[in-house]
């Protein structure tokens, strides 16, 4: 049996960041962001990134605001040890409401 599109709405959009997530890789993430909106929840997996730039973490604060104004609240599946220290570098780590570093 196939969804129907009101269960299809129902799940939880995944979104796998991608290992080099830098300005290259932008608008492919930007795409599935906005594709998220339309799903009645969005959880974000940055735990195999590898790479990531300015640009790449800009576009997580601009989705997690429209989301938050949007009546959702993304949440996050992992977070990896090179995006939560270039979050931390660029004073974005609130602003994109990084879940705490899990102990070693």
């Amino acid at each position: 049996m196939g969804k129907t599109t009101g269960e299809a709405k129902a799940a939880a959009r995944v979104i796998a960041l991608p290992a080099d997530f830098r300005l290259g890789s932008v608008a492919q993430v930007k795409a599935e962001l906005i594709e998220a909106f339309d799903a009645a929840a969005a959880q974000l997996d940055g735990a195999g990134v590898e790479r990531v730039d300015t640009a790449a973490l800009q576009l997580l604060v601009a989705f997690r605001r429209e989301a938050t104004a949007r009546g959702q609240s993304p949440a996050w599946l992992g977070v990896s040890e090179v995006m939560r220290d270039a979050a931390g570098v660029l004073g974005l780590a609130q602003a994109l409401e990084l879940p705490a570093p899990m102990p070693a």
